[in-house]
């Protein structure tokens, strides 16, 4: 009798790309992110990806929104616009010093239903914030962003220096050893990967880790943190990307 028997999840966070997903790699990966359709069949080729693929799942994500088509390109939605900034936030995070203060953001917004509850916490989330209780969020404050219109409307916004000790208080908030693990083992996969597919995969695994690094102020982080040498094999991958396009590939 055959059993089925569950793999085990890779510790690099890696999930194999389907053509979709290897359409928004590439156009996530280029600026401006839009392209003709050739350019497109001769990218996401070494990637698996055929011709009459490609075709299919462009037509699906114009139905689906992700994409728009004009003049016989593609380009990204204003949703995934959004996405391609935050992706680019990760890779080059505008700080400043950090003086010892933290933000806080306190949710004093009542009645609200499970949706809007959770889109709340996916842009708190998103703006690296960590919840500390329920409706209390903080990090320190050397991000150089401002916080987003109308967070007011449904939270108290200042500024506070804990009484607990920075690091203790850090460590409490964000998982800092799995996500050290976890960039480890990409950083690890890039170097050894040689296929094409294979570098695309664990190069989308690497960006979407970096949009879950906190980005703490570095007398918070171990002596060896390694968040900036993954942005930096992230940004030569992408510098990658856009030679491969030749001089339309980043302007």
């Amino acid at each position: 009798m055959r059993m089925n028997v569950s793999a085990e999840p890779d510790p690099a966070g890696l999930r194999p790309l389907s053509a979709r997903s290897v359409v928004l790699s590439v156009l996530l990966g280029v600026h401006p992110p839009e392209l003709p359709v050739r350019d497109l069949v001769r990218l996401v080729e070494p990637f698996g990806v055929g011709g009459s693929t490609l075709r299919a799942a462009l037509s699906r994500m114009v139905a689906a929104g992700d994409l728009r088509r004009a003049d016989g390109a593609y380009r990204l939605s204003d949703r995934l616009l959004a996405r391609q900034r935050r992706q680019d936030d990760a890779l080059n995070p505008r700080t400043r010093a950090w003086d010892g203060d933290w933000e806080m953001v306190v949710v004093t917004a009542t009645g609200r239903g499970p949706a809007e509850r959770a889109d709340l916490r996916a842009r708190l989330t998103a703006l690296r914030l960590a919840e500390l209780r329920e409706g209390v969020w903080l990090r320190p404050a050397n991000l150089d962003r401002p916080l987003p219109a109308g967070l007011d409307r449904v939270a108290l916004t200042c500024t506070a220096r804990p009484d607990e000790p920075p690091r203790d208080l850090a460590a409490r908030l964000w998982p800092s050893a799995g996500w050290a693990a976890t960039a480890r083992a990409l950083l690890a996969r890039a170097r050894a990967a040689d296929r094409p597919a294979e570098r695309l995969t664990v190069y989308a695994a690497a960006v979407r880790h970096l949009l879950a690094d906190p980005v703490l102020p570095p007398a918070l982080l171990p002596a060896d943190w390694p968040g900036e040498a993954l942005r930096t094999a992230y940004a030569g991958y992408r510098r990658e990307l856009a030679a491969a396009l030749g001089p339309s590939g980043d302007r």
